[in-house]
C-alpha cells in the first residue's frame, strides 16, 4: 500500500494556546517499503503513525492510502479501511487476557465475519510464522514479553494487510527480545512485501528499516538511507 502525506499539519488547544504537534509534513511510502520514525518524546512520532492509520484527522492537510483521501471519508470508510487493510502492533501489546493466543489471533477474523473454519487455519498459519503454533491454546500471562508482542504481530497480520504500523513495537522488551521481534518484522516486510512504518527513539530498532525519517518539535527535518 503507497501512502502519501501532503501539506500535514496537527494543532491541539490548550489552555497556553495551540500547540503545534506536527507541521507541514510532507511524505511519500511506496508499496513494500520498510520506513522507521525517529524522535524524542513528544516529538509527535506517534500522532504521524496514528494520522496515517485512520485513527485521528490532521488539522490541515491530505493522507492518502493507494489513492484513497482517507481525511475526507466518513468514519464508516475509515472504519472498514482499519479493519481490513491495516495492521497494527502496539507497545503494550493490548491482548486479551481472557482469550488464548490463538483467539487473539482470530479476533479481527471474527469482526470481519470469516467462518471459523478459515479464521482458524489461518491463525494458526500465523502463529506458525511468528514461533509460536506450539503454544497456540495458552494465556497471554504464560507467555514472556517477547511472545506476546509475537502473538501481537500475528494479529496485526490476521487481516492480511497491504500496511503495517509499528508504535514503539519493542519499546517494553528487553534487547535481546527486542532484536528478535525486529527480525519477525523485517522478514515478513520482506516476504510478503507488507509496507511497513515504525516510530521508535531507538537507532538499533531504526536501522531494521530502509530508511529513517526524523522528527523534531513536530517538523520532519532530516531523511537518511
Amino acid at each position: 500500500m503507497k501512502v502519501s502525506l501532503k501539506g500535514v499539519h496537527k494543532f491541539v488547544e490548550t489552555e497556553a494556546g495551540t500547540q503545534k504537534i506536527l507541521q507541514n509534513i510532507n511524505l511519500t511510502i511506496n508499496k513494500g517499503d520498510f520506513v522507521a520514525i525517529m524522535g524524542a518524546s513528544g516529538a509527535g512520532k506517534s500522532t504521524l503513525l496514528y494520522l496515517i492509520g485512520c485513527l485521528d484527522f490532521p488539522s490541515i492537510g491530505q493522507i492518502y492510502l493507494e489513492e484513497i483521501d482517507v481525511v475526507n471519508q466518513p468514519e464508516s470508510v475509515r472504519e472498514k479501511i482499519r479493519l481490513k487493510n491495516i495492521g497494527f502492533i502496539f507497545q503494550n501489546f493490548n491482548l486479551l487476557p481472557n482469550l488464548t493466543a490463538i483467539e487473539n489471533v482470530e479476533l479481527p477474523l471474527q469482526i470481519l465475519g470469516l467462518p471459523h473454519n478459515k479464521s482458524l487455519k489461518r491463525s494458526e498459519s500465523l502463529l506458525r510464522l511468528v514461533g509460536l503454533d506450539h503454544k497456540s491454546n495458552e494465556l497471554p500471562n504464560s507467555f514472556s514479553g517477547g511472545e506476546q508482542q509475537r502473538i501481537a504481530i500475528g494479529r496485526a497480520l490476521a487481516n492480511m494487510p497491504g500496511l503495517l504500523l509499528a508504535d514503539e513495537p519493542t519499546g517494553n522488551l528487553d534487547l535481546k527480545s527486542g532484536k528478535a521481534i525486529m527480525e519477525v518484522v523485517r522478514s515478513i516486510n520482506e516476504n510478503q512485501h507488507i509496507t511497513t512504518i515504525i516510530v521508535t527513539h531507538d537507532p538499533k530498532i531504526a536501522s531494521f528499516a530502509d530508511k529513517t525519517y526524523y522528527l523534531e518539535d513536530g517538523r520532519l527535518i532530516q531523511t537518511a538511507l
